[in-house]
């Protein structure tokens, strides 16, 4: 029963994933506001509400990984090592992530998914929200470490502060993608980055939620 369980949610896998491929690749091509979910799903050879129930909101097809977006944050804050800050452990897990290793964390995409992004105001509408969740969630996660509720401002703030480096880091990374940076290039510029991003809270961070040493 287990494995017919995970056939079912392998198979539903695939099929998410290959709607979400051929709906970029056509939105790339055309425009997003230009291709209709019923032919995405003429060319995925399935029905209208197969796409529907997969996908409610039509930008998610282009973010079919806003949940591990959404999260990225605080698995970093949750992962980081012994003797790590909040701030040294986001800082190393984007380092970690360059080389198109995990794009999730670092914006790592196709000069194509890039521009398309950029130049459709619905989907930067949606990424917006997504960013909202992400800071959200590490909010949430820096709140139940911190314990007290009177150190729940002080996570917001955290929460805040560290959201918007990583987010202007991650914007940087898309817009060397739009303009079709090589990759290697973009790693390193990344690199440099993130080293004045998260250098600049070191002050006020550096020595926020370390993790004590095993």
């Amino acid at each position: 029963m287990a494995t017919g369980l995970g056939l079912r949610e392998r198979k539903k896998r695939e099929i998410r994933d290959r709607l979400a491929h051929l709906a970029t690749v056509l939105f790339i091509e055309r425009g997003f506001d230009d291709v209709t979910i019923a032919e995405i799903a003429d060319a995925a050879k399935v029905s209208k509400m197969t796409v529907t129930n997969y996908f409610p909101l039509k930008e998610d097809l282009v973010f079919d990984a806003h949940s591990l977006v959404a999260e990225s944050l605080a698995a970093a804050a949750r992962e980081r090592r012994p003797g790590e800050s909040v701030l040294a452990g986001l800082h190393r897990a984007f380092l970690e992530a360059l080389g198109g290793r995990y794009p999730v964390l670092t914006g790592h995409a196709s000069a194509g998914f890039a521009r398309l992004v950029h130049n459709t105001p619905r989907l930067r509408a949606r990424e917006r929200e997504i960013d909202e969740q992400r800071e959200g969630a590490l909010a949430a996660y820096l709140a139940g470490e911190a314990g007290p509720a009177a150190e729940h401002l002080a996570a917001a703030l955290a929460s805040a502060q560290l959201a918007a480096a990583h987010r202007v880091l991650f914007r940087l990374v898309r817009s060397w993608a739009r303009d079709d940076v090589a990759t290697a290039e973009i790693d390193r510029r990344a690199a440099a980055a993130a080293e004045v991003a998260f250098g600049a809270l070191a002050p006020v961070l550096g020595n926020y939620l370390i993790r004590p040493p095993a």
